[in-house]
């Protein structure tokens, strides 16, 4: 029987995606006059048309989607739906950063929509690529409690952004960023988990 395992450039992409997501908005944050309020601000204003520095959080969201393509290439051991689920997040997320907000803080449905999609890919796909009954799966360190858990927790934290951002809540910085990290966290999480089961 083949192994399929996990190559190190996938490990590789998968760190890179959360060190580039909160440098990201970090670096960008710092960059604004006056300040930017982590809790209240969100993700997109830091690249939106007005934002100062806008290419920094631009760049750190296209870098991110890149890393959810090459690393859904690389969950080899990994249901294709949910591989495909993952790159569809990854592309949705380079979307996000080709269509910034435009400037005044209006809204444009382009980037909600982008938004919507990435959000939403990136929070199901571990309940897709989960193992089904097959022995070689499941000794891969997919299981689907796991992965079913996993997506769950990531809805919780997409649907508390969701209620702040619908209900103009004074949280919506926070929960974007809580939300949003931990989906970039969560590829790094299975490729290692993955990894050290073909240890």
């Amino acid at each position: 029987m083949r192994v399929r395992v996990v190559p190190p450039w996938a490990l590789i992409s998968a760190a890179t995606a959360p060190t580039l997501l909160i440098g990201g908005w970090t670096l960008a944050a710092a960059r604004q006059p006056g300040g930017f309020d982590a809790v209240t601000g969100t993700i997109s204003a830091l690249a939106g048309h007005d934002a100062t520095d806008r290419w920094i959080m631009t760049v750190a969201l296209a870098g991110l989607g890149l890393c959810h393509l090459v690393t859904a290439a690389g969950l080899r051991p990994a249901r294709p739906a949910g591989r495909a689920l993952l790159a569809l997040g990854g592309a949705a997320t380079l979307a996000v950063a080709a269509l910034p907000l435009p400037a005044g803080g209006g809204s444009s449905a382009p980037h909600a929509t982008a938004a919507a999609v990435a959000f939403g890919a990136l929070a199901l796909w571990p309940a897709l690529a989960v193992a089904g009954r097959r022995a070689p799966d499941r000794a891969a360190g997919l299981s689907t409690g796991t992965g079913t858990t996993a997506a769950a927790a990531l809805l919780l934290l997409v649907g508390w952004f969701t209620v702040e951002l619908v209900g103009g809540g004074d949280r919506i910085g926070l929960a974007e960023r809580l939300a949003a990290g931990a989906e970039a966290l969560c590829p790094l999480l299975v490729v290692l988990r993955l990894r050290r089961a073909r240890c």
